[in-house]
């Protein structure tokens, strides 16, 4: 089984082939150029260059979330479209969750930082046990320093993954001794990730409704949050009032 997984959650735009056998080919990169403009000639490339059809395809994995709102959109909206077209499974996969899939080692806790702006992350902490990747503290809104200081209370080594490390982090923090900012390779979102978890829920025949998935935000945008402020009636009869 052949599927083509999807990450535009952060400021990377990875796409991916693989199957469960092999990873086909991956292109990842991080630049100044937007998704709108590089994930469908990044998804054709990939796809040449793991000789692979898009009728030949047997599913697509996406990220989810949380991360950044429109990259978000813009990835669930073209696996959305490809799916539809080709009569293919979906799967969503959690963004925080594919960070953890980088790092397979025992005996570490996982800590998965996205930014979520102004100083804060999204931050999902996980650990390997038996050669499963568990969820051990819940997805939470979080100050980046706070979360910081939280790990160094911690009894084990902690490996620290995600853009919120890469921006906020790395040269700005000094990190506590059982504390470590995972290397650069390992430490941003990857396509090749997202496939491998989604190839997991597609074998034990998991897949999401097309037309049903959406976007895990966790927070809402900033352009929400200032509409509201500027519109505070209207926005009491159309916004939540609940606040991460």
């Amino acid at each position: 089984m052949s599927i083509l997984a999807i990450d535009t959650s952060t400021q990377v735009s990875s796409v991916a082939v693989a199957s469960k056998e092999r990873l086909s080919a991956e292109l990842t990169m991080q630049a100044k150029l937007t998704h709108s403009e590089t994930l469908m000639p990044h998804i054709e490339q990939v796809l040449k260059m793991a000789s692979v059809a898009k009728d030949k395809l047997e599913g697509i994995a996406v990220s989810i979330g949380p991360g950044s709102f429109t990259g978000l959109r813009i990835g669930l909206a073209a696996a959305k479209a490809m799916a539809y077209a080709l009569d293919l499974p979906l799967v969503g996969v959690s963004t925080l969750k594919a960070l953890a899939y980088h790092y397979p080692v025992q005996g570490v806790r996982l800590v998965c930082l996205l930014d979520a702006q102004k100083g804060n992350a999204y931050v999902e902490t996980y650990r390997w046990e038996h050669g499963q990747l568990k969820v051990v503290d819940d997805v939470q809104v979080a100050k980046i320093a706070d979360v910081v200081d939280w790990c160094a209370r911690m009894e084990e080594p902690v490996v620290l993954l995600g853009d919120a490390v890469q921006k906020k982090v790395v040269g700005k923090i000094d990190l506590p001794q059982n504390v470590t900012a995972a290397p650069a390779h390992l430490m941003m979102p990857r396509a090749a990730c997202v496939a491998m978890l989604g190839l997991e829920e597609l074998a034990a025949g998991r897949n999401d409704n097309i037309m049903a998935l959406e976007p895990v935000y966790i927070r809402r945008s900033e352009a929400e949050v200032l509409w509201e402020k500027r519109h505070p009636e209207e926005a009491k009869k159309t916004l939540p009032t609940e606040e991460m």
